[in-house]
């Protein structure tokens, strides 16, 4: 496997453009949202799903007496362990030389187990042929060398594209920087290789607490239970097993 690659978005120089949200679905062919006025500041997408692989928030605070906004491109977390990996039945999932995660589109049967595994509420269907979408971190292009369509096209910045260990010396040398310039809020969300996912492949500098951004304060894979419930199902069925042979050499 080739060194692992990512995301680094630092919303803090973030500008509400959504060049990355246009790159993604010009790119990817990914369908028109409509117009929908959501009421939600200048939010118009509300949320990711399936037609939706880089949302744009807009949040606005009321902060002594100022307003002030922050802005933050959501994406795929491409999680270290990714539950949406563990519940697909078909193979429509998978993990690449980059070790981002892929949906094969072709391959899924619209099942939907991936979509309550994803603890980020990433993956959705799409109404009209009921398979799962989601970003792909531009596979294709980054496997001819090319960044992705988003962080090509952020005139910011604020989305960057890289192998994940330079990016996450970078986003430690950003906040280094934000605390020394007395903006305390400022935290990295989804570096750490110990969280509940083991690190995500897409992470970000934030300047408020995740659920703000409607991020999960302590996202954890939703399928760590289950090799020990496996154990314990495996065990319960050997017993039942031993039970029925007892039983059926008793009457012997």
């Amino acid at each position: 496997m080739t060194d692992r690659v990512g995301f680094f978005t630092d919303t803090s120089v973030c500008i509400g453009c959504k060049a990355c949200e246009v790159a993604c679905k010009t790119w990817n062919d990914v369908p028109a949202d409509g117009v929908d006025l959501l009421g939600m500041s200048y939010d118009n997408t509300g949320r990711l799903d399936a037609n939706t692989w880089r949302h744009v928030a807009f949040i606005e605070q009321q902060v002594e007496d100022d307003t002030r906004w922050l802005m933050s491109s959501d994406v795929c977390k491409h999680c270290t362990h990714a539950a949406c990996l563990d519940v697909c039945p078909t193979g429509s999932l998978f993990r690449t030389e980059f070790d981002t995660v892929v949906v094969q589109a072709d391959i899924c049967n619209g099942c939907g187990y991936c979509i309550p595994a994803c603890p980020f509420g990433v993956i959705d269907r799409r109404q009209d042929d009921g398979r799962a979408w989601k970003c792909t971190l531009c596979y294709d292009r980054i496997g001819d060398g090319l960044m992705p369509a988003c962080a090509t096209a952020c005139p910011t910045e604020s989305i960057q594209y890289g192998p994940l260990d330079e990016l996450r010396e970078r986003a430690d040398e950003r906040l280094a920087t934000l605390h020394s310039q007395g903006v305390s809020d400022a935290r990295l969300y989804g570096r750490d290789p110990d969280d509940g996912v083991g690190g995500a492949g897409a992470f970000f500098l934030l300047l408020d607490e995740p659920e703000v951004y409607g991020l999960p304060k302590d996202p954890v894979v939703t399928t760590r239970d289950l090799p020990a419930m496996w154990r314990r199902a495996g065990i319960a069925a050997l017993g039942v097993a031993a039970g029925v042979a007892l039983s059926f050499l008793g009457r012997r």
